[in-house]
């Protein structure tokens, strides 16, 4: 009996061990979340901008543009990819509306996809355009910040 408590005393510990690991790591994903909806300087947080420029810029989209940003984001895992989009759409639509322009367009598209991306990501981001043909070539000098 005494090695049947010794393994399920070692099961206990290493599930336990297992948890923490899990609620860490679910904990850290909560703290950045909370950290976008707190208010910045101006009152609201990174959350409400988003929002405030896909809404406004939600007229400019075109069939095109949805498309092209449909394809931008496919890199992104399946469970990411819908708060990757939104976050990507409303850079976009910022980039469109601070333009002036009439519509969002592919150089928009671009421009705010790379504004978008954190530059830790910027390797990948240019693999991913080059493998799909996209010309980043007048936005070179944004990934070399």
């Amino acid at each position: 009996m005494d090695s049947w408590n010794g393994g399920f005393i070692y099961l206990i510990v290493f599930w336990a061990a297992v948890m923490v690991v899990f609620m860490s790591i679910g904990g850290f994903f909560m703290f950045r979340k909370f950290m976008k909806v707190l208010p910045m300087r101006d009152g609201k947080s990174k959350l409400d901008w988003q929002n405030y420029w896909v809404e406004r810029s939600r007229p400019l989209w075109t069939d095109d543009s949805k498309a092209f940003l449909d394809q931008l984001v496919s890199p992104v895992p399946q469970a990411f990819r819908d708060i990757a989009k939104h976050s990507i759409a409303a850079r976009i639509g910022q980039v469109a509306i601070e333009s002036n322009a009439s519509e969002v367009t592919r150089a928009h598209c671009i421009e705010g996809y790379i504004l978008a991306t954190p530059a830790r990501d910027y390797r990948s981001l240019t693999i991913f355009l080059d493998k799909n043909n996209i010309d980043y070539s007048p936005y070179k000098h944004m990934l070399n910040k």
